[in-house]
This record gives structure tokens, sequence and C-alpha cells, in this order.
């Protein structure tokens, strides 16, 4: 197997004698064919092949094929946003009457998709602390329990997930774990040889790295046995009358879960990544493994610097020694696990709005995770539709202000921190 650095670069993408070098933007909603027949076989599944781009597209396919690589999975989809990763993740095997459980300590968005949007759908959430005993976390499970979701890194609480704690208690209930691992890349983390079974990721952050592309994937590890839980997952393992009643596990075996998100619901819900899209987030991911490292280690320098402030209240980065979670990042990410710091500034969120707005190289927008240093106060922006005790749930306070460092000269973006915070006085 490749490295990761080489996957970046030359992963998904193999020209041929003659073939462009650089991954073709195959921009076209349309494929043609010589025969009816040859179409009829594509629509049916019965052949591979392409015949519209909102299904698949040969761009989007070769992306994704290098995300499956890096993560070491077996099959891949592409989508438009992260928040359509993380929809279809959960629509793909779960339905009106199920049940879900998740960290509390997630994404905002993905906070409200899972306990307003799919609640309208009828599947109900149950949000647990992910710190709480593997005998606390087993009482939440019910019989129509159908999946585990948490993120590797929490956004923008920081929490280090203990993923062979979770994975162990999915698995013990016949359920697949889901891991967002934005935040983390598999540069940082892979979570699947810690046992997850399925990964989603916002691409809009560290792969695009540029803030260019709004997407998303979710990676399929091929490791869950659909068929030994197949009535958890009729979906999977009985027959689809919208194929003929073709039966995806039987069909496509380890690629069954990826296969069916595919055929059934980009077909239906339209949640595509747009192949302009998918070629600038190739270019991203040619860079990742030199990007991770340099804001990693520019975070660290942050927050080491940020500890040593008497203006500071607090600061939460899983890579200072002192940290709660410093002892399962260096079990699972021991390179290192993002550019994202969060802290609080003495003197309240009134400082803390002072200090932002203060700053002239970190600017304040909504994105995270991208090669500029950038600044949130969550409670005001991301996580405003919360209420304070949710707040509190997601591990979010008032005077959190999350620290998105770029990878810009260090010596610079400690400047820009000193005078921002000489200002907000």
């Amino acid at each position: 197997m490749a490295s990761k650095d080489t996957i970046c670069i030359q992963g998904g993408w193999q020209p041929k004698s003659g073939e462009p070098r650089i991954l073709p933007i195959y921009q076209s909603t349309t494929f043609k064919y010589g025969d009816s027949d040859h179409m009829g076989r594509l629509f049916d599944l019965e052949e591979e092949g392409y015949f519209y781009s909102r299904l698949q597209n040969p761009t989007c396919d070769t992306v994704a094929s290098k995300i499956c690589e890096l993560e070491g999975g077996v099959a891949a989809m592409l989508t438009s946003s992260g928040q359509a990763a993380t929809f279809l993740s959960i629509f793909n095997i779960c339905g009106a009457g199920d049940h879900v459980v998740s960290s509390a300590t997630i994404y905002g968005g993905s906070s409200n998709l899972f306990t307003v949007t799919l609640k309208k759908l009828g599947i109900d959430f149950t949000l647990v602390d992910p710190d709480a005993s593997e005998e606390e976390l087993a009482k939440v499970f019910r019989p129509n329990t159908k999946a585990v979701f948490a993120e590797t890194i929490s956004n923008p609480a920081l929490v280090v997930l203990d993923i062979e704690k979770f994975a162990r208690l999915a698995h013990s209930h016949g359920v697949p774990l889901i891991i967002d691992n934005t935040f983390a890349t598999p540069i940082n983390c892979r979570p699947f040889e810690w046992g997850a079974d399925i990964v989603v990721h916002s691409t809009t952050k560290y792969m695009d790295g540029h803030a260019a592309t709004i997407g998303g994937c979710i990676v399929d590890s091929g490791n869950f046995d659909w068929n030994a839980h197949a009535d958890k997952y009729p979906g999977l393992t009985t027959p689809d009358e919208s194929y003929h009643g073709l039966v995806y596990t039987e069909r496509f075996g380890k690629a069954a879960y990826i296969t069916k998100a595919t055929a059934q619901l980009m077909r239906d819900l339209g949640s595509c990544q747009s192949p302009m899209n998918a070629f600038l987030l190739n270019l991203g991911l040619e860079t990742l493994h030199l990007r991770v490292p340099r804001h990693c280690s520019n975070a660290q320098k942050v927050a080491e610097y940020l500890e040593k402030r008497e203006e500071v209240a607090w600061v939460n980065y899983p890579g200072l020694p002192g940290n709660k979670y410093y002892e399962l990042a260096q079990k699972y990410m021991p390179n290192g696990t993002s550019g994202v710091i969060s802290f609080g500034l003495k003197g309240g969120r009134e400082t803390c709005v002072r200090f932002m707005d203060s700053l002239k190289l970190g600017a304040i927008v909504t994105h995270v995770a991208d090669a500029r240093t950038s600044v949130l106060h969550p409670a005001s922006h991301t996580h405003r539709q919360l209420s304070d005790e949710q707040l509190v749930e997601a591990g979010v306070q008032p005077d959190l202000i999350r620290f998105s460092v770029g990878i810009e000269g260090i010596e610079d973006i400690l400047a820009d921190i000193d005078q921002a915070m000489a200002a907000a006085k």
C-alpha cells in the first residue's frame, strides 16, 4: 500500500499512455452509448458505467476513490456538502420509527439536522455525553437503534472521541459506528483502524483547504456485516423493487452500503457534487499531507502562547499535556489533532467579541479549517439556534472563541493575537 503522502498526490487518477496527466473535468450531464441495451443494463445496475452525472461522474468518482484510499475503505461517494454526507449516511439505513445514538458534542448543524429535521422524518435521536461510561451509554440503546454517530474531534468543543469504546458499544448492539472525521482528516486519524464502520467528511474544510468549494464524502469500510443483522437493515438485505428486486448485499457485497446510497438516495435526492468542485477538491487533497502538519504545528504554538497570557481564562487544545483529552489524542492522533483551538478571555463574552473585532490577520468567518487563520464565536454564530442548556451539552460556553489556526507564518499569527488582546482591554 502506498503512503498517505503518495495517495494524496497520485491516488485516484491513473492516466494511461497519452491521457491527461491532471485529472480532467468531465463537465457533462450525460454520456453517450451506441445501443439501447447497453444503457438499459446501466440503469438496472447490471453493468458499471456512466449515464447521468447526478448518480455518477468520472471526475467525482476519481476524487471519491482517492479519499476512500486515504481512509482505507472499500467504497466512497462524494456529496454536495458535508451536511448532505451526514444526512445520507444516516438516511441510507434509517427510516421512520428508527433510533440513533449520537454524541452530544457534535457540530451544531449536525445537531439541528438530527433533532429537528430528521425528527420530522420519524427518526429519533438520543444525544449522549461521549465521556460517559460504557455502562451508562449502553442504557440508551433500544431494539430499534440502527446506528451510532460521533465526531473524531468535536466541533467546536474539541472533545476527542474514544473510538474503540464507541465501536464496542455499537457492535455489541448490532449497529454500525459512523464517524465524522472532518477535523482530524485521514492524515492524523483513520477511524476504520479503531473499529469505525462508516466515515463522513465535510471536504469543505481541510481537504479542500482553500475555502474554494463546498462538498462532502461518505466512506464505507466494508467491515460491517449487514446480513448478520438483516432484520435491522431491510433496505440493504431485502429486494429493492425500484431495481427489479435487486438485493444490495447479494449483488454488491462489501460495497452494498455505498451502492445503495448512490443508486437510491442520490437518484432520488440529488445532492451530488459538481465535477468542477470535485476537481478543485482534488487540488486541495494533493497538499493535504503537507498542510495538516503545519496547521497542527502552528496551533500547538498558539495554544502554548495563550496558556501564558494573563488575559486568557482558559484554553482547550488536545495537544496540551494538561488537556482533558491529551491521552486519548496521543492514542488516536499521535501526530497531531487539528489546527482548531477554543479558548475564552477574562471579561466574558463582550471582551471576546472585542478581541475578535480587533484581529487583522485572523478573519471573522463562518468557515473553519482552511489555509487562512479564522475566528468565530459559536454561541453567536454556528450554535445560535441552541438553548443555553443545549450549548452546555454541546460543550460550548458563552465565551468560547473558536480559533482556526492557518498556515501563515507563526510569528505573524502570534503578533495579531497580541495586538487584538491589547485592543480588547
